[in-house]
């Protein structure tokens, strides 16, 4: 019974899914265009396929996202329940932190922070 909220609200979203689906069938498009289904970017056709390298700042971007995501993935938790943990907690904490503190400051270093 506890999870009776759930089983409703999954019913309510495949049905609600069915419908959508089922009302786009009379009135959605009927006729296939062959120029409407080419690839566009940004409303222009693409003039050349992705080959070469990309830019470094791409992959400092991404370690970025990815060094502050991780940190707030566990930080939350471990602040909401910071008082039970107790003193080795806190000093686990400390050295994740430690970790994601030099992945920043590499990034830093080979300068993803710059706006150039």
């Amino acid at each position: 019974m506890e999870y009776s909220g759930l089983l409703i609200f999954a019913l309510f979203a495949a049905g609600f899914a069915g419908l959508i689906w089922l009302l786009g069938v009379p009135f959605g498009p009927r006729v296939r265009l062959g120029y409407k289904e080419q690839p566009v970017e940004c409303g222009k056709t693409p003039f050349d396929l992705p080959s070469g390298r990309f830019d470094v700042k791409f992959y400092m971007v991404a370690i970025l996202f990815v060094v502050f995501d991780v940190e707030m993935m566990f930080l939350y938790p471990w602040a909401t329940l910071f008082r039970k943990l107790g003193l080795f907690a806190f000093a686990e904490m400390m050295v994740f932190l430690a970790v994601l503190g030099v992945g920043l400051a590499y990034a830093w270093r080979r300068g993803a922070l710059n706006w150039d």
